[in-house]
């Protein structure tokens, strides 16, 4: 099995290693089945057949998430396989991409489809980083991309290691990397009424598109990691 399953009806698929200015990050696609038997898909990964086999045996993709202007390299990819399924871009990705055709921009209101089922807010405050997140309710998941980064202690090695430890994405202490952090200066009170929404949802996982995951302790992770802008 490629996927593997967080909760009821939640699983995550591990993606290639990318390289990112140079450093390899660890990339995570996730998958909630809806109680429509629909799939919706955050962040896709590339496709392979046996990928396309557990998705079929989990039910029908129906919606494709592109939660920020970064996370969009294999979107051409699921349309072309799954072309009934509606693809949603993140805020200023429609302009970015204009060879793909969105279903829809994403807003802080979550969608007919899943409103019931998934939260979903805006995280705002920085005029160059600008995330949709999410919160599956069933299983009490938060969903985020680059937000947070979480890579385990051993991931890098030799001076990107010292890198990393100074922008403050290694586990078990990930937080938003330095530079981001630093372009909410101007914005933090816009930015802590997005981050009061996470916490309000209480979440008790959290998926993490690089690194490792928190699965137990959610809330008590969230408020350590953003005690830069607490």
């Amino acid at each position: 099995m490629q996927l593997k399953k967080i909760d009821n009806n939640i699983w995550t698929y591990d993606g290639d290693v990318v390289s990112f200015y140079g450093f390899p990050y660890t990339t995570r696609m996730t998958v909630i089945r809806l109680s429509s038997n629909a799939l919706w898909i955050h962040s896709p990964e590339k496709l392979n057949s046996e990928l396309e086999k557990e998705l079929e045996a989990l039910g029908e993709v129906s919606f494709l998430i592109s939660p920020n202007k970064l996370h969009h390299l294999f979107l051409e990819e699921w349309i072309s396989t799954y072309p009934e399924a509606k693809t949603y871009a993140a805020p200023g990705l429609v302009e970015k991409r204009k060879d793909i055709h969105f279903t829809k921009e994403l807003s802080g209101l979550a969608e007919s489809e899943w409103k019931n089922e998934i939260g979903q807010n805006i995280f705002v405050g920085s005029p160059v980083m600008k995330e949709v997140v999410f919160f599956h309710f069933q299983s009490k998941t938060l969903i985020l991309t680059d937000l947070i980064e979480n890579f385990n202690d051993d991931h890098f090695s030799g001076w990107k290691k010292i890198i990393a430890k100074t922008t403050g994405i290694l586990s078990p202490n990930g937080k938003t990397p330095l530079d981001w952090r630093l372009s909410f200066i101007f914005g933090k009170s816009k930015a802590r009424k997005s981050l009061d929404t996470i916490i309000n949802w209480s979440p008790e996982n959290i998926i993490l598109s690089h690194g490792e995951c928190v699965l137990g302790g959610g809330l008590k992770f969230i408020k350590k990691s953003f005690s830069w802008l607490l």
